[in-house]
């Protein structure tokens, strides 16, 4: 078989990565892919959000199937797009990516359903907005723009004046262009946070393996909040009763409300939660993979990745037998000095062998290219995941950052802190 994978970071990296393994697959192309991947797949330079480009690069490579992995091509509607041209996909039509495309549809579907989430209200103009925020009277409050913005929509407020600039200038400002024309303000969720990735197909729903994101960019959660600094996997707040919760009433449910709204979503559906004194409750849906989460959650994966795709798209992913291995997986993010802030690209990286990697870890690539000589350069704000795999998630956080100790470019800045509430809560 082969795979056309959509993407270029290190969510893709993963996904190719677990696909390589399958019996079944004999060739993967990636498009736009980066330095690292090219290792792994042939890549093609067409953007991800290019979707006519990337169907007409489907038409001329002929793959078996297309993982369309970012959110923005499939809120775009790429998954239609190429099965409209007649290619078996995996990834959620447009009209089930809207769950993640659009906060309020998605918070507007949480309160219709009984799925449990915190309070909210919808505002598309500063004065109500801030007068509502004035009248609650809460902080620290969530302000979240209605569409994607690369993750960085989300701003939590810590007093008036913060949130009163956040409102102005995702409304006013259009800070994120038409994604916040439109926002959520809701209350703020305390508790440990937990990411559960799960397969579906509408009609059976998988949870994979939990994960622990660290979002903020410094050391004990100080700086901005980025993409993800490391994660680790599983989480052991994600007991196996919060588990039994989650299942029975939020991804059931959704899973269920989606159908009911003719909305049936097949692919990879990502629950952001909050384990609040009160129960689990959903912060975010994402309608893909998350980045860093697939880091470590696929390499945690014992079966045969290409065969769940399948059986998603066929709509029998109930006869599927998927298992985990035991033990923990850690990946700690090495980014570009400023990150998340602005970057310099270009860097020569040094400590990998042939094909970017380093002994006893597996790196995967985010944001790299090669050079004209082969040398790896850095070509993003988050460059590389350095991932391993242990008996326990101490030895798994210890062999990743040995494998960080390796490698060095001009500016790299690191958490030196992944997985130490999770240690600190067994």
């Amino acid at each position: 078989m082969k795979v056309l994978v959509v993407g270029g970071g290190g969510r893709e990296h993963a996904i190719i990565m677990k696909l390589s393994e399958s019996p079944k697959v004999d060739e993967i192309f990636c498009a736009p892919g980066n330095g690292g991947i090219s290792k792994f797949a042939k890549c093609y330079d067409v953007k991800a959000t290019d979707v006519e480009g990337m169907v007409a690069l489907a038409k001329e490579l002929k793959p078996d199937m297309v993982v369309v992995a970012p959110d923005d091509p499939l809120v775009l509607g790429m998954t239609d797009k190429m099965q409209e041209a007649g290619f078996k996909t995996f990834g959620p039509k447009a009209n089930a990516a809207i769950i993640e495309g659009s906060k309020v549809f998605s918070k507007d579907l949480m309160k219709k359903y009984d799925i449990p989430t915190a309070f909210y209200e919808v505002f598309t103009e500063s004065e109500p907005a801030i007068e509502y925020l004035k009248k609650q009277n809460s902080y620290p409050a969530v302000i979240k723009a209605d569409g994607l913005a690369l993750g960085k929509g989300v701003i939590i407020a810590q007093n008036e004046e913060e949130a009163v600039t956040a409102i102005h200038e995702m409304i006013d400002d259009l800070k994120f262009g038409k994604s916040s024309s439109r926002i959520v303000i809701e209350e703020f969720l305390t508790g440990p946070e937990v990411s559960v990735l799960a397969f579906t197909d509408g009609e059976t729903m998988v949870p994979m393996i939990s994960s622990m994101d660290h979002k903020r960019a410094l050391d004990n959660d100080r700086g901005l909040n980025t993409g993800g600094m490391g994660t680790v996997s599983p989480n052991p707040y994600y007991t196996k009763d919060v588990a039994k919760e989650c299942m029975e009433k939020i991804f059931i449910p959704t899973m269920e409300a989606m159908n009911k709204e003719g909305r049936t979503f097949e692919g990879c559906l990502y629950f952001g939660l909050m384990i609040t004194p009160k129960g689990p409750k959903v912060i975010e849906y994402n309608c893909r993979f998350g980045d860093p989460e697939t880091q470590v959650v696929l390499p945690m994966l014992d079966a045969d990745l290409y065969e769940i795709f399948d059986a998603i798209y066929d709509h029998r992913l109930k006869d599927v037998d998927i298992k985990w291995h035991d033990g923990a997986c850690a990946c700690v993010i090495m980014a570009s000095g400023g990150y998340p802030s602005s970057y310099k690209k270009g860097i020569p990286m040094e400590g990998f062998d042939d094909k970017g990697q380093v002994e006893g870890c597996f790196v995967y690539h985010a944001g790299t290219k090669l050079d004209d000589n082969n040398t790896f350069l850095t070509n993003g704000g988050r460059v590389i995941g350095v991932t391993s795999r242990g008996e326990c998630l101490k030895c798994a956080l210890n062999k990743a950052y040995e494998g960080v100790s390796k490698i060095s470019f001009e500016g790299a800045h690191y958490r030196n802190d992944i997985g130490k509430r999770a240690l600190e809560a067994k």
